[in-house]
């Protein structure tokens, strides 16, 4: 209501017909003048389709693994995480180096003696090149060839020097051992499988919202059919009263509890095909990849098919459960990634103590090919020792080994935890599917009775025994056990569903062919 009702009221007065020489009755109420079909038009929500396609279970599963955009950004993770252990690998690959110098000094002396300045220039080439190279057992190689160009003004000739070397450094106690040079690369191999189990356990969870949304909308489609049967029943019903009431066999009130029967099936039938409307988009969100589907009405061919669905003992479940899990099974993968940081920081705990030894040969000459042919002599030089390092306290080392071990018995933890979370799940499902299994029979039987209790009234209506209210109430008792069992049996397919993917197999069931099939074992 607007903050100053007058102008609203007064243009609502305008709007109404008038009446002057009959005052309006109080009973009727306010009363809107509506178009005629706006009262029996039970269709807001069905919108003009510019396509219609129509899709069994196999096939809308297909086109999700096809057009899901959520999965494209999940597999990509896979590829990302594949680059860190392209990144790892390469740190023990060869490395190619090469530098080149020129340099120019000259200096000026003053010589006393004689009172004269002595200048000195001096020119210098320098290139160097080789190949250098980390292995996994601690050792760096390194192998270079360098040359130099020497002139000097005092020097008439120029001097080439040349010279081969090899040098190598072993790590004999910190980054000595190949698992601990290895465990970066271990890792990030580690991350690649668990982002394989991550993406399994996506598809799992995306088939299962696709199959649940798609028994959505075979729901939807089975609600509207019910509530159009019974709204065409209270129709039915409804003229028979106003035909029993014209003829005098009938009270007038009779025609009330008709009339708000009738009022009670459109009112239905507008929210089932609302709700059917609110599944197809759902539906539709998970198919599409480019948003294709929002104006095409899909049709669901596919049936719940009871008589396929069995459930196996519950035990079995939770058998497969431990053992195929994503889940569970990226938890371990975590688990073993934590081991190996245990391993890393505890040989940080040791100094470092490396072995190197340096080898090379020289030449000398007044060119650079002659540097290699005619050497002035055998000169060679050789280097060996050992080079030490130990931070005193070595505090931050052990820091980082406490929180590496706290970390892997937190990880433990959770891999402990999240198993009794992943049975409780799965009990959890098998006990309501196993419920609602049992209902179904129940449920039939109470569609039976109803439908004959209905007939029964409608036969005590007709020889003027019974009255509309009673078959008013037989309607409404038979729509609801009607839609209790279309939804009893509904859920009870996507149940089937969901404890094939609360056990981890949901995708072997499926024949869906995917990485991450097999269960991890933890490798201490």
């Amino acid at each position: 209501m607007p903050r100053n009702p007058l102008p609203f009221l007064v243009a609502l007065a305008l709007a109404l017909p008038a009446h002057a020489s009959e005052p309006p009755d109080a009973s009727d109420g306010l009363r809107l003048s509506l178009p005629a079909d706006a009262l029996t038009d039970a269709r807001p929500f069905e919108r003009e389709a510019l396509a219609e396609e129509t899709l069994s279970l196999e096939e809308a599963v297909a086109r999700a693994l096809e057009n899901n955009r959520g999965l494209r950004a999940e597999r990509l993770q896979t590829a990302i995480q594949g680059t860190f252990e392209a990144q790892e690998r390469a740190v023990f690959d060869p490395e190619l180096f090469a530098e080149l110098e020129i340099r120019r000094d000259q200096s000026v002396r003053q010589l006393e003696q004689i009172g004269e300045t002595d200048e000195v220039a001096a020119t210098r080439r320098f290139g160097e090149a080789g190949l250098s190279q980390s292995l996994p057992t601690g050792t760096d190689l390194t192998v270079s060839v360098r040359s130099s160009r020497s002139s000097s003004s005092r020097v008439e000739a120029p001097q080439f020097t040349t010279r081969a070397g090899l040098s190598l450094t072993q790590a004999l106690l910190r980054g000595g051992r190949i698992e601990s040079n290895l465990v970066r690369l271990r890792q990030a191999t580690l991350d690649v499988e668990a982002s394989e189990y991550e993406v399994r356990g996506f598809v799992e969870q995306l088939i299962t919202d696709v199959e649940g949304r798609y028994w959505d909308l075979v729901l939807a489609d089975e609600r509207i059919a019910i509530f159009e049967e019974a709204l065409a029943v209270a129709g039915e019903q409804l003229d028979q009263t106003e035909r029993r009431i014209a003829a005098g066999d009938r009270p007038e009130t009779e025609a009330v509890s008709a009339r708000a029967e009738v009022a009670l099936r459109r009112q239905g039938l507008i929210d089932a095909r609302a709700e059917r409307a609110r599944a197809q988009d759902g539906l539709a969100r998970l198919l599409q990849g480019d948003g294709g589907l929002w104006d095409t009405r899909l049709e669901a061919s596919s049936e719940p098919g009871l008589e396929r669905y069995t459930l196996e003992p519950l035990n079995a479940y939770v058998a497969l459960a431990r053992d195929h899990r994503a889940d569970l099974n990226e938890t371990r993968l975590r688990v073993q990634r934590d081991q190996l940081e245990v391993v890393r920081t505890r040989n940080g705990l040791l100094p470092r103590l490396d072995f190197f030894v340096t080898l090379g040969q020289s030449g000398y000459a007044d060119s650079f090919s002659r540097t290699w042919r005619d050497r002035q002599g055998d000169g060679y030089d050789l280097a060996a020792g050992l080079r030490f390092e130990m931070p005193i306290g070595n505090r931050s080392a052990e820091a980082e080994h406490t929180r590496a071990r706290l970390t892997r018995q937190q990880i433990q933890e959770t891999l402990a935890n999240l198993e009794q979370l992943a049975i409780e799940d799965v009990r959890g499902t098998w006990f309501d599917a196993a419920r609602i299994r049992e209902q179904i029979q129940a449920q039939k039987e109470t569609v039976e009775l109803q439908e004959e209790l209905l007939r029964v009234e409608q036969t005590r209506f007709r020889v003027g025994a019974g009255t509309a209210l009673a078959i008013s109430q037989a309607q409404r008792d038979l729509l609801e056990s009607r839609l209790n069992l279309t939804e009893t049996v509904v859920r009870f397919r996507q149940l089937t569903t969901e404890l094939l993917n609360a056990s981890g197999t949901l995708l072997l069931h499926r024949g869906i062919d995917a990485p991450g099939a097999e269960r991890v074992e933890i490798r201490l």
